[in-house]
């Protein structure tokens, strides 16, 4: 197996580790889509934690993969067939109602990076590499990336990491606004930041992402509106209410 998952507590680790940098082929990423479906149906895991077995976090597609197909008549459509596998799997962990943090402690880059960017967190070691250079060998994000980025950073910095094809490092990236931490040492700093979240109610954070998640879209401010009123009636709410209420 590629892709192994864990359990300590109420979070749920995912663990890459298809050496020796963890590309992905069509197996990982049928593997991480049935991992990321174990973790969205395990009641016991209310946050999720994505990290990787080597010292690199992802290196993005498997060039090799890539390459053998590059005589093939049909190749164009096995790489948009490859990419909807990524695009899916990539998609169903940022929808997943539970926190996810990706704990960048080496290279992100390419496929490695639209995998952070699908994780409702990213922090990283400072020196850890990210990037999606795809454009410099002539091809373009195609696992969600280009839409991500630019919905995260806007198009300023989707431009310079995109069509500049650059590669940053983790405290650029955190003033960039592309990770939310620069840290030493991201698996124990995921970890610590996946165990606070765990215990808030997880209907709220739910609700809430759906709501940030539809703010560039005219339902955003229907939706807000339509899950408050929904979170109003839950158990858990009132009593969070309840308590602080009566401090």
């Amino acid at each position: 197996m590629s892709v192994t998952l864990s359990r300590t507590g109420a979070v749920g680790v995912l663990t890459l580790d298809r050496p020796p940098v963890n590309a992905f082929d069509e197996e990982q990423a049928r593997e991480f889509a049935t991992a990321v479906a174990e973790l969205g149906a395990d009641t016991a895991v209310r946050a999720v934690v994505v990290r990787s077995a080597a010292k690199v976090f992802c290196a993005g597609a498997d060039i090799a993969m890539m390459d053998s197909w590059r005589e093939l008549p049909d190749r164009g459509q096995r790489l948009q067939n490859f990419c909807q596998l990524l695009q899916d799997a990539f998609a169903a962990l940022a929808d997943l109602p539970k926190p996810t943090i990706a704990a960048i402690d080496g290279a992100a880059t390419g496929g490695g990076f639209e995998l952070a960017l699908a994780c409702d967190f990213r922090v990283a070691r400072g020196t850890a590499r990210l990037g999606l250079p795809e454009v410099g060998i002539g091809l373009l994000p195609g696992a969600g990336g280009t839409q991500r980025l630019t919905r995260l950073a806007g198009p300023a910095t989707a431009y310079r990491l995109i069509l500049g094809a650059e590669l940053i490092d983790a405290t650029t990236a955190e003033r960039l606004g592309v990770v939310h931490r620069s840290v030493d040492d991201a698996a124990a700093t995921a970890m610590a930041l996946a165990e606070r979240l765990a215990d808030l109610p997880g209907d709220a954070y739910a609700a809430a992402k759906r709501c940030i998640d539809a703010a560039h879209t005219e339902e955003g401010y229907a939706l807000e509106r339509t899950e408050i009123g929904a979170l109003l009636h839950t158990a858990e709410t009132a009593r969070r209410l309840d308590r602080f209420v009566s401090r």
